[in-house]
């Protein structure tokens, strides 16, 4: 059928009650399990698996992928209000959300995350519906090599958040790889560093990480601080709506972050924590005011913010269209797919267009289902700001330890984040960024493993990244990267 025939067909598939139901308790679900600290999507998916046995395989998938987006959402919200990022994905939303709610303007950060992510996931739906097609057809294009390039290339391009201090920046990035080769090795089965700790043999968790890193340490400097600022009294329509000069820097950003999103949510093995990292870096590139970064700038929440709910709806591409899992949370759903006996593929369009544009026309109904159930509750979670500091401290040590032990159901990760937990905290008494460390940790794992899948192709030339023209590309951009800077620099020494 026709995109349209197609879309018209989703729209009666998604319109029936049982799914406007599922859609709708799956983006509020998605929404909570997001604000709270380290619960996130995955942990919620996982959950809910079970209850997939006994609904239909259209609802099922509507529910548990409105839980994917509707964590999107969420996870903002503590980011910018507490410096806990709620997923992964919103790690990124800290840098500039936080600073901004300490500066009283805790309704504009939330206001543009949220217009970001809606506008993020709509455009988002729009390159699914339009280009699956083409953009399926090239993802089957990359190889191994060109994914190791990638991956290089996106490190280089997250190493400019920390341009002040490139030797601080590099080192964090450093830091991040050697942790993303704790545990057992792929090829062979030896464990990597793990200093006799079976609990490490699956590696480092990441949400211990990214909680101890960003939550833990942030409660401690929290605590020494005695010049805290309360939020204000009451959050009315003018705080909430960004004023005309912050809707002028948004709009390019949203649509930059949307292409970005696109593009790498469609590739098998990226997801949309690297998308929000290289909208981030990119933004800060290509702005006029680079020093306003870190400090509170919109195009840092905007651009990121339409960049992981753009990756979030793209990921459904090579799940559904050729059964590769863009990131483990695309992994339940091809589980949950497999459960009812459907198998994702090149013949799915043909085979369950019920199920493909019923999910499709869903995304567009869940996320205004968001848009007009979260605008409103801006106010509520602004409030939470006016909670007793030590009141509020607990609590958040609380949620991050029941969030943090609900993934594996180890103990140990509780003492993991504890410990990295202060390392965090020391790391940032001497500026460093564990934005950087996390992205180093988030892409150690699949540059190597892509890199010795390269290598083993060529039998070990590494001339296959300048032979093939998809990792050529990455190399040249990479190098320019480097180089560009640098001559920049070396112009402005001699001017």
């Amino acid at each position: 059928m026709t995109t349209l025939e197609g879309l018209a067909h989703g729209l009666s598939v998604a319109l029936q009650p049982s799914i406007l139901i599922y859609s709708l308790f799956g983006a509020l679900l998605g929404t909570f399990v997001g604000v709270l600290p380290g619960i996130g999507a995955m942990a919620a998916i996982t959950l809910l698996l079970p209850i997939t046995y006994y609904i239909s395989s259209e609802a099922a998938l509507v529910m548990l992928a409105g839980v994917y987006y509707g964590a999107q959402y969420g996870g903002s919200v503590a980011s910018i209000l507490l410096r806990l990022p709620g997923t992964p994905q919103s790690a990124v939303t800290t840098l500039d959300g936080y600073p901004l709610a300490q500066q009283g303007r805790a309704g504009v950060a939330l206001f543009t995350a949220m217009i970001s992510s809606f506008a993020g996931s709509m455009l988002g739906i729009a390159i699914l519906v339009l280009m699956a097609g083409w953009l399926a057809s090239i993802a089957t294009q990359f190889g191994a090599a060109d994914y190791a390039a990638m991956m290089v290339m996106g490190l280089v391009a997250a190493s400019t958040i920390g341009s002040r201090q490139p030797a601080k920046s590099l080192a964090m990035v450093v830091v991040g790889l050697i942790l993303g080769t704790v545990g057992t090795d792929v090829n062979s089965g030896a464990p990597r560093f793990t200093f006799g700790q079976t609990q490490l043999l699956d590696g480092i968790n990441l949400v211990a990480l990214a909680m101890g890193l960003f939550g833990v340490a942030e409660v401690i400097a929290n605590i020494r601080k005695a010049d805290r600022h309360g939020p204000p009294n009451r959050v009315g329509l003018r705080e909430l709506i960004p004023a005309r000069d912050d809707l002028r820097r948004i709009c390019a950003p949203i649509l930059r972050g949307t292409t970005l999103g696109g593009f790498f949510g469609a590739l098998p093995g990226t997801g949309s924590t690297i998308s929000s990292f290289l909208s981030y870096a990119l933004e800060r590139r290509v702005s006029r005011r680079p020093q306003k970064f870190g400090h509170g700038a919109v195009e840092g929440i905007a651009g990121p913010e339409s960049a992981n709910n753009s990756a979030a709806i793209t990921a459904f591409v090579p799940t559904l269209t050729l059964g590769i899992p863009g990131d483990p949370i695309m992994a339940l759903m091809l589980g949950a797919l497999v459960i009812h006996g459907i198998q994702p593929g090149p013949m799915m369009l043909e085979a369950r267009p019920d199920m493909f544009w019923g999910l499709v026309v869903s995304f567009g109904i869940g996320n205004l289902f968001l848009l007009i159930l979260n605008l409103p509750l801006i106010g509520i979670w602004v409030s939470m700001l006016r909670i007793p500091f030590r009141w509020l401290y607990p609590a958040i040590i609380v949620f991050i330890c029941l969030g943090v032990y609900s993934v594996r159901g180890a103990s140990f990760d509780i003492v993991m984040v504890a410990a990295v937990g202060a390392i965090g905290y020391a790391l940032a008494l001497a500026a460093f960024s564990p934005a950087l460390l996390l992205l180093g940790f988030v892409l150690g794992p699949l540059i190597e493993t892509n890199l010795r899948r390269a290598l083993l192709v060529s039998r070990g030339d590494p001339m296959i990244f300048l032979e093939r023209p998809i990792a050529c590309g990455f190399v040249i951009a990479t190098l320019a990267l480097i180089l560009l800077p640098l001559a920049r620099r070396i112009r402005q020494g001699r001017g």
